[in-house]
């Protein structure tokens, strides 16, 4: 597979794309100038770019372009049908655009997006209507069993559509858990076994989990990964059970983002924060942790990051693998890029707005 050579920033001040070119990555273009950019996602089915925009004043927008984002064209966002309650006498409508996924090779024309407050959202024309997974809003957890973590209403940030089987999905859910449907979308189960969540009653509650970001082995669909709000964990068995990989006396407990190598399902990263009480880097030092056997252990890789008078964090989307190659944005603007796996980094700008999301395409 050969490296991807473009590199697009979802930040607080707009779309940015840096492009590799005669080995060196360069400012391409910005996209959006000054209006938040939540998410994007780049269709590998036929090249289409998607912005996810969280306007100051009008609210979620959703923006596509067929040229690799030099013209873009909005399109409708999804929406709760007039009526619909979050919970009793509380209206249900879009407060962010969370996740995307697209559906599988085999459903040319499929998109998901997961939304604050809950909302799996549905398009079976590319992203020119979509309907709310009516099933997943109706399980019968979430009325009581979910809820707001660091944002008001619950919000799905993760959906995982399985390469082998485009009716088996998982969604991630702050705060309510993992959950997933064998029949695309028309019932699911909860897969939160294992999972820990010490700021509940009953840490082993079978819902009311806080996975912070949900991502699958592209080599090996059954073993899926997060940060959890409790510490990092990993499952082999599509979700059956989780095990607690967390650092007992190390820095690779608390987070947000974590990415997994493509050929390798025992090779992840995370970058560690304090705590959810104390959100800044770990002894004001900023470093990425990287396990390469299935989280047995962890290497702290720190070469040529700020070891002092740092206070960055990287929110869930905004780190990212494309073979040996690793960048992240943080919350202070900051990006960094890797070339060897984590071992050594190098600062593309540090003068961004805050990063909040990366991705390779």
């Amino acid at each position: 597979m050969n490296p991807k050579n473009l590199l697009i920033l979802g930040t607080r001040k707009g779309l940015v794309t840096y492009q590799k070119s005669d080995g060196k990555w360069k400012l391409r273009d910005t996209s959006f100038l000054g209006i938040p950019v939540s998410l994007t996602h780049v269709d590998s089915r036929n090249g289409t770019w998607w912005a996810c925009l969280d306007h100051g004043h009008w609210g979620q927008k959703l923006h596509k372009s067929q040229d690799q984002g030099k013209t873009w064209q909005e399109v409708g966002a999804p929406k709760y049908d007039e009526g619909m309650e979050v919970k009793e006498g509380e209206a249900a409508a879009v407060r962010y655009l969370w996740a995307f996924a697209e559906g599988g090779p085999d459903k040319s024309d499929t998109i998901y997006i997961g939304t604050e407050p809950g909302g799996l959202f549905k398009s079976h024309d590319g992203g020119n209507s979509f309907t709310l997974v009516e099933s997943l809003w109706n399980h019968p957890s979430r009325s009581d069993h979910w809820f707001g973590g660091g944002r008001d209403y619950p919000g799905i940030h993760s959906i995982l559509v399985d390469p082998r089987d485009s009716d088996h999905i998982y969604v991630g859910i702050s705060v309510a858990g993992v959950f997933e449907t064998h029949d695309g979308g028309s019932s699911w189960e909860v897969k939160n076994k294992g999972l820990r969540a010490d700021f509940l009653p009953d840490p082993q509650a079978e819902v009311g989990h806080d996975p912070h970001l949900l991502v699958a082995s592209p080599s090996n669909p059954d073993v899926l990964w997060q940060q959890n709000h409790c510490g990092i964990f990993r499952t082999t068995n599509g979700g059956n059970s989780w095990q607690d990989l967390t650092q007992a006396d190390g820095p690779a407990r608390f987070g947000f983002a974590i990415a997994v190598a493509e050929n390798n399902p025992d090779r992840a990263w995370v970058v560690p924060a304090i705590s959810d009480e104390i959100r800044v880097a770990v002894d004001n030092a900023l470093c990425v942790c990287r396990t390469d056997d299935g989280g047995k252990t962890w290497k702290d890789l720190r070469s040529g990051l700020p070891q002092s008078d740092c206070y960055d964090i990287v929110f869930r989307h905004a780190l990212d693998v494309d073979g040996d190659n690793l960048s992240f944005g943080t919350t202070t603007g900051n990006l960094y890029l890797s070339d060897n796996g984590g071992d050594h980094w190098d600062c593309l700008n540090s003068n961004l707005p805050m990063v909040y999301s990366v991705a390779f395409a």
